[in-house]
């Protein structure tokens, strides 16, 4: 997400915060490699002109250039600054009654995958979601949808196969609702905006009077990403955008100028195929991202939805004994696949950006983790609780029956004993030295003085 516009800006400020002093000259020529980068990432040129003079006119302070280290001053302001174009403030969908959400967009943008997304994201929030089919335009939209909500176990209303008209399929899906639910209308979209889909839309919205109307928009478009939001916009008045395929945009620079030209906040993003890849948009945290200050709430949030409170306690008794053996590097596995992958994870760590490179370039990828799993899977109970049984004629075999090459064995269980030796120095140093020592004393050669 946003990894190219990253790497510059943090490029630019690491050599900005090199300087001792700055002065005038030192903030212009940053500034202009800033608005260079912001371009290339596809930010409208009156959005990045505008946010530059800002960031200029606070950077140029007497405070921030007399200051003991005005380089890190500057990128505070950028961060602001950055968070308040982006939105400032998260902000939280409307969910009070009537309870309809209308989603709208062009085709392709991922209206129907967004849908049911959000329908899993509500009911893991405790809600009751309802999703309702009402593109009858591409019958598969409607089979997708059913296919989706049987996924996540959330109720669909599908039309008739002779029905045309989108109000009445509307109609009958109210009839049919549960009290207290919401109900998420999956509308038709078109390869470009165009009267008779902008009529049926406004309609459908006077019909429903519904408290959010979403716009789906693939951040891929760049530029036209703004420009299909401005148009919607002056046409449904929408409430929100969910921003779709950013895992896979370079660039963000829709992100970036959609709320300076529209007025309308980005809701939610989603960030990758998955069915549980949509999360709220929080402007602050995206701008932490970019600027290579990680994400750590979003980490720490992610982590707690998906973890195991029995296989965590296991693992944490476990952990002060100075134990570790394969079952729980599979655990740990596990853990890591459900939030998102190491990539993903390292990618919110702050000052991250050059070891995450390194992962990516070497494909630590979803694959990897599920090859490691089947290996350890592949071993016998007591070779799993007791690693130094795993000799050549074994590691062959395990090799065999997993699918994978005597290579890999010897690749996780290189990744194990650092991880045992780990555990091991944790137990040794106890609380009071971790605390005493840091992280650093965890690392090799570390904790001695």
């Amino acid at each position: 997400m946003f990894s190219q516009l990253g790497d510059k800006l943090q490029e630019i400020f690491k050599d900005l915060r090199g300087h001792g002093k700055i002065s005038e000259a030192n903030v212009d020529a940053a500034l202009r490699q800033v608005r260079l980068a912001l371009l290339e990432a596809d930010v409208d040129f009156e959005v990045a002109k505008k946010f530059i003079a800002r960031i200029r006119d606070k950077a140029l302070g007497e405070a921030v250039l007399r200051s003991i280290t005005p380089g890190q001053q500057i990128v505070k302001i950028f961060y602001d600054e950055l968070s308040i174009l982006l939105g400032g403030d998260a902000a939280p969908l409307n969910l009070g009654e009537p309870h309809r959400i209308l989603i709208v967009g062009l085709n392709g943008s991922g209206k129907t995958t967004s849908a049911a997304k959000l329908a899993r994201l509500l009911k893991k929030q405790g809600r009751s979601p309802n999703l309702v089919a009402l593109d009858l335009q591409r019958p598969a939209a409607i089979e997708q949808l059913a296919t989706l909500g049987k996924q996540i176990d959330v109720p669909v209303f599908t039309p008739e196969a002779s029905e045309k008209n989108v109000q009445r399929v509307a109609e009958s899906a109210l009839q049919d609702r549960q009290s207290g639910s919401i109900d998420i209308f999956d509308t038709a979209g078109r390869q470009e905006i165009d009267v008779a889909l902008i009529e049926e839309l406004a309609q459908l919205k006077r019909f429903l009077n519904p408290q959010e109307t979403l716009l789906v928009v693939d951040a891929a478009t760049g530029q036209q990403a703004v420009s299909v939001a401005t148009r919607f916009d002056e046409a449904l008045e929408i409430t929100g955008i969910i921003l779709t395929k950013l895992d896979g945009d370079a660039r963000g620079g829709a992100a970036l100028s959609m709320r300076a030209i529209t007025g309308k906040p980005i809701v939610l993003i989603g960030t990758g195929e998955k069915i549980d890849a949509l999360e709220p948009f929080h402007p602050e945290r995206i701008a932490g991202r970019i600027l290579g200050m990680g994400d750590v709430v979003t980490l720490v949030e992610r982590a707690a939805e998906t973890a195991d409170q029995d296989e965590a306690e296991r693992l944490a008794r476990k952990f002060e004994k100075g134990n570790f053996d394969l079952d729980d590097l599979a655990a740990q596995l596990r853990q890591l696949r459900r939030m998102g992958g190491m990539s993903s994870m390292l990618g919110m760590l702050p000052g991250i950006g050059k070891i995450k490179k390194q992962i990516d370039a070497a494909n630590i990828d979803e694959a990897i983790i599920k090859r490691q799993e089947a290996i350890i899977g592949s071993m016998t109970r007591s070779e799993r609780k007791n690693p130094k049984l795993l000799n050549a004629s074994r590691r062959r075999r395990i090799a065999t029956g997993s699918g994978t090459s005597v290579p890999d064995i010897n690749r996780l269980l290189k990744q194990y004993q650092d991880m045992a030796g780990m555990m091991k120095k944790m137990k040794k140093l106890g609380q009071k030295g971790l605390m005493r020592h840091g992280l650093s004393a965890l690392m090799p050669g570390g904790g001695r003085h």
